[in-house]
This record gives C-alpha cells, structure tokens and sequence, in this order.
C-alpha cells in the first residue's frame, strides 16, 4: 500500500477514532440538532436510536460511515449522545445485529445532512489540491491533510486511503511539471547552456562554479568586499532577472531557490529536464539579490563599523587615565567613610567634618580648582584673568565668591 509518505499519526486517524474525542469535539459532532431529534422520533428500539444518532455524529466527525463495524466508536462518544437521549449506554452493544439496518440508517443520514461520494466529487478535489501544490510549498503530508479537511468541510465521504494518497502524489506531480515546464520554457537557449554551465567542475578546481557562486563571504576586508563585488557582477551577467516569471507564486520559487542552494552540483546534473532549468533560473535569480545583501554586509562590517570600533576604543583608550585616576580618588574617599566612627550618644558625627576629610583625601590626590571666566550673573569688576601685577588670585577668587557662588567650581 503506498503510504510511504504519511505518518503513523495520519495513518491512525484516517476514517477511524484514534482516541477518546475531546469535549470540544464531542459538543462540535455530536450534540443532536432539531433535524437529529426529529429523524429520531421515527425510531423505536433504544438501540436503534442510539445506534443512528452515533452513526450521525461518526460521519461529521470522520467523513465515513463505520457500516463495517459500527460498534467501534469510543465509549465517551456513546455516552455523551445517550445522555441526550436519556438512554443507557449498555443499549448501544445491540446495535448492527441487522447489518442492512445500518446501511439504511447511513443512507437517511446522508440525505439529512447531504453528504456526496468521493466518486461522484473526485474533480473538484482535484482541483483543490492542484491549487493548494501551484500556491504553496506544501509536502505531500501536508496536501494529504488539506485534501482530507476540505472533503469533511465541503461533506465529501473519504474514500479509501490509497485512493487519497495516489490522488495526491498524481496531482502534485503533474501540478509541479507544469510549473517546471512553464519557467524552463522562458529560458534562451544560450542562457539555458550558461546555467547548466555552472555545474561544471572547472580544470584544477574542487568545486562547480554554482558552489562557488552561491558561497557568501567570509571575512569582512577590503579584498572580501572586492571579491563580493565581482561575484555580484558575475550572477548579473547571467540576465535571468530580466526573464518573466508570472504566474508563478513567489514561494514556488523560493522553493526552488532553496533546493538549488542546498543540492549538491552532481544531483542537480541528474534531474529532469525541466526542473533542472526552473531549479538553475530560480537559483540564480536569488543569487542576484543575495550577493547584493552579501557586499552591502561586508561593506558595513569592513568600512563602518570597523571605524566606529577603532573610534570607540580610541576614545576608551583615551578615557583610561582619567578614569584610573577618578577610581584612585573614589577609593580614598570611601576609606575616609569607612574610617568614621560610628555615633553614640555621647558623640555625634559631624557631617561637615566628614566632607573636609573628603575634600583633603581629593586634594591629596592631585584634585585642584580650576579657574574659570566669571558668568554674567557675577557683578565683580574683573572679568579676564589679572594681569601681572595686578589684584591677586586669592582677592580676586574672594570677591568672586562674594558676587556668586557660581563663579567657582
């Protein structure tokens, strides 16, 4: 059975009840509506009842009638809709001792609720999924998964999980040929051979010229800025930003682009025809704007940002002495606070006295005022520095004190 690319979960839950059914989903599928408790009325014998109404929920929930076992359904389901009909849950072990009436009440409740057959819906699913392969990156799993919701949501009964699964694999297979023919067919006939070109492995070299092309610098230079910008203008001379690539979605060609830079010359050499082209042009089509993020990169890393660096630590260099020389003095003065003693009742510490203690350890440790032009604020008549002969430095700075304290720092 080709189920080669589903998990054990999908696989588990496909058509069947892998688990009890969580309260959200009981309330979703098997709450009984108006139109349920009406086809009910009709209905007799408790386990016909129950039996029906289970079977009613087992459909919305799964997509398939259990007709082959209608008995397999979890005892949580079961007492959850016997609890609405106020019936014991022990009745439902009679139902399907008639196997045709199981098959009539799938046929009612295929009426009532209006579900189709896969064969009769089989196009329309197809087409579903071949929008979701040209619109998306989707895997096979995860198309297997679409397809399965879209049929619960549009009430298309499963078919068989082989005929899902070959239905899959078809659709995208022949969805991404199409794809791949749509883009290798944009491609000259010289730009074809350029491309495939690249797969080459070059005389006395170990790698093709795709991996060396694809390869973003290393090392932020000037010599690695040189070799990024001739690495960009290598890609642009290919032109293949210059080839149309409409309709197909920008993630299709992500896609592409990413198996491209990630795939090994050699596989690339081996694919088809077709998806070789669209895996070379979208390869080469990122390339274009990658290599140019790639040389702004080095750009910004070897010009400016390495001289911010040199400034910053040039200005840290700078800043060492004088911040040697600020903790050397804060150190002082934390010994002289640590020195103090602490006050009693009989003694009390004087802050003033402290602070001059403070003010001789700063001196102490080459702290000296500076002298500096009066602000306007001061009215003192001098107001350049004195000159020889004149008032001294001592008068000046008392008089100065005297007009603002400001004046002094």
């Amino acid at each position: 059975m080709p189920f080669e690319f589903l998990s054990d979960e999908q696989i588990a839950r496909y058509g069947r009840f892998p688990e009890e059914p969580s309260a959200a989903e009981l309330e979703q599928f098997f709450r009984l509506d108006r139109s349920a408790l009406d086809a009910l009325a009709s209905k007799r014998r408790p386990a016909t009842k129950l039996g029906w109404a289970v079977q009613w929920g087992t459909v919305r929930m799964l997509g398939v009638f259990l007709t082959d076992d209608p008995l397999a359904v979890p005892p949580g389901a079961v007492a959850f809709v016997a609890e609405q009909l106020g019936l014991d849950p022990a009745h439902f072990v009679d139902y399907g001792q008639r196997q045709q009436t199981v098959y009539e009440h799938a046929w009612e409740i295929r009426r009532l609720l209006g579900y189709r057959d896969f064969g009769v819906c089989e196009s329309e699913v197809r087409q579903y999924v071949a929008a979701r392969v040209w619109a998306s990156a989707e895997g096979p799993r995860a198309l297997f998964d679409r397809a399965r919701v879209h049929m619960l949501k549009e009430r298309i009964l499963l078919p068989g999980m082989t005929v899902l699964v070959r239905l899959v694999g078809e659709v995208r297979r022949a969805e991404n040929e199409r794809l791949h023919a749509l883009l290798s067919g944009r491609l000259s006939a010289e730009m074809r051979a350029a491309l495939v070109g690249l797969l080459a492995v070059p005389d006395g070299r170990l790698r093709s010229e795709l991996e060396r092309l694809r390869t973003a610098p290393t090392k932020a230079s000037g010599r690695g800025l040189a070799e990024e910008l001739r690495r960009v203008a290598e890609i642009a001379e290919f032109g293949v930003g210059s080839v149309a690539t409409d309709p197909v979605p920008v993630v299709k060609l992500g896609a592409l682009a990413r198996y491209g830079l990630a795939a090994k010359a050699p596989t690339l050499r081996d694919l088809a025809t077709h998806r070789q082209g669209a895996t070379l042009l979208a390869t080469v089509r990122h390339l274009e704007t990658a290599s140019v993020d790639d040389a702004l990169d080095v750009l910004i890393s070897s010009n400016l940002l390495a001289r911010a660096e040199r400034a910053g630590k040039a200005e840290q260099l700078r800043t060492f002495p004088r911040l040697r020389k600020a903790a050397r003095t804060m150190a002082s003065a934390m010994e002289v606070l640590m020195a103090v003693p602490e006050a009693t009742e009989e003694r009390l510490v004087s802050l003033v006295e402290v602070w001059k203690a403070i003010e001789e350890v700063r001196r102490a440790n080459g702290w000296r005022p500076r002298w500096r032009p009066w602000r306007r604020s001061c009215r003192s008549p001098m107001t350049t520095r004195p000159p020889s002969g004149g008032p001294s430095w001592s008068s000046a700075t008392a008089r100065c004190r005297a007009s603002s304290s400001r004046c002094w720092r």
